[in-house]
């Protein structure tokens, strides 16, 4: 057997846990010698008790706030940031929130400082398919992060915007608004309502599945996926039900977790129609997932049963003698599901049957389906997972 050649470089991360991590927050921005921090967040944190709280913790270096963050951070939105960010003369960004205050901050950054629009920013599909994506070399604006939702966004260098004109997200790239520091203040995570807190969990649930079906052979990234699985799977249930802070500070972890792991991984259809639906029809990516996760996993099966078999450990699911019987798997997801109270068909989120195949078409072009197990051939084959899940 011969020893398998691979890398796996982790990028640093500062992380505070717990009620006194708040009081980290200026030691770190000092680290970074930050005196003019902008705040990113939403308008019902940027008006609420909340916001004094971090206002405080950031004392003098506080230098304003950008509080119209809009969910799955438009292109407009996004370019209203980067004006404030310039007009600021910021020298640090604090997320505040969810997913959309943390990519538009990073999104933000990075046209703030390129002087670009993001159709010059994006990645795009060459000719030849393969995908390019610009080198974006002008130096980054510091990010921190104080979230209100466990999302996996905390820790990724890409940011994807909507734009609404064309229905297309919009991915850049760049390891230099990786987060700095992330502070899990029991306050903020609790500010978050369950609806919310378990359609973000769910996104992790499904990330890191298909990392862990996915073609990779990441020993370390198999290790931070199962993990993460394993947090969801005792402390997603609970959430639904109660209001506590230990817990949600779990699912927090847990998409650290998952966000590292799936650096080195891929993800796959589920992840792919999440995008597509998302934004275009106004939905939470994670309520997506739920919906269409079963339906992926039979789709996949005979491809991914090695990873089926660590997300069964995972998730505590008896497995049958079948390699491909994914059924017990399914079974222990949907369990899981059923206790958040989320919709169970794409009818009962709004989405029309006729809409289906454009949806399928535009998933076609999402690069993260190259990462699924099992090949994808055809719009058809996709529209036939969104029938099934309809």
């Amino acid at each position: 057997m011969t020893l398998q050649n691979f890398q796996h470089v982790t990028p640093p991360l500062r992380l505070f846990h717990g009620a006194d991590s708040l009081s980290q927050l200026g030691r770190e921005l000092d680290r970074v010698k930050s005196q003019r921090a902008v705040v990113v967040c939403g308008d019902w944190l940027a008006a609420g008790p909340l916001f004094e709280r971090v206002r405080v913790a950031l004392g003098e270096r506080f230098a304003g706030v950008f509080g119209e963050v809009q969910g799955h951070s438009p292109v407009s939105s996004v370019e209203d940031a980067a004006g404030l960010l310039r007009s600021l003369k910021a020298d640090s960004v604090i997320a505040v929130g969810g997913g959309s205050a943390i990519v538009t901050a990073r999104a933000a950054s990075i046209l703030a400082a390129e002087g670009k629009p993001v159709s010059e920013l994006c990645t795009v599909t060459g000719a030849d398919g393969g995908l390019r994506s610009p080198k974006l070399s002008s130096p980054k604006l510091p990010q921190f992060i104080v979230p209100t939702t466990p999302t996996t966004a905390m820790v990724k260098a890409g940011s994807a915007v909507f734009d609404p004109a064309s229905g297309q997200r919009l991915a850049m790239f760049d390891p230099k608004t990786r987060v700095h520091s992330v502070f899990i203040d029991p306050e903020m995570i609790l500010s978050a309502p369950r609806s919310l807190v378990a359609t973000a969990s769910i996104n992790t649930l499904s990330m890191a599945i298909e990392g862990l079906t996915s073609r990779s052979e990441d020993a370390l990234a198999q290790g931070a996926l199962m993990q993460a699985l394993r947090l969801i799977g005792q402390h997603l249930p609970r959430a639904a039900r109660v209001d506590d802070a230990v817990t949600r500070g779990q699912l927090v972890l847990a998409a650290i977790l998952c966000g590292q792991g799936t650096d080195h991984t891929a993800a796959g259809i589920t992840t792919v129609l999440g995008h597509a639906i998302g934004a275009r029809h106004n939905i939470e990516n994670g309520t997506v997932n739920a919906i269409v996760l079963p339906h992926v996993l039979r789709f996949n099966a005979e491809f991914a049963a090695t990873g089926m078999a660590d997300v069964a450990a995972a998730l505590n699911s008896p497995r049958t003698g079948a390699q491909a019987d994914v059924e017990p798997i399914i079974d222990k997801v949907t369990s899981i599901l059923d206790e958040l109270g989320i919709p169970g068909r794409l009818r009962d989120v709004n989405v029309p049957r006729e809409g289906l195949a454009d949806i399928a078409a535009h998933a076609m072009g999402d690069w993260f389906l190259r990462g699924n197990p099992r090949p994808v051939q055809s719009a058809a084959e996709l529209q036939q997972i969104l029938e099934e899940a309809w």
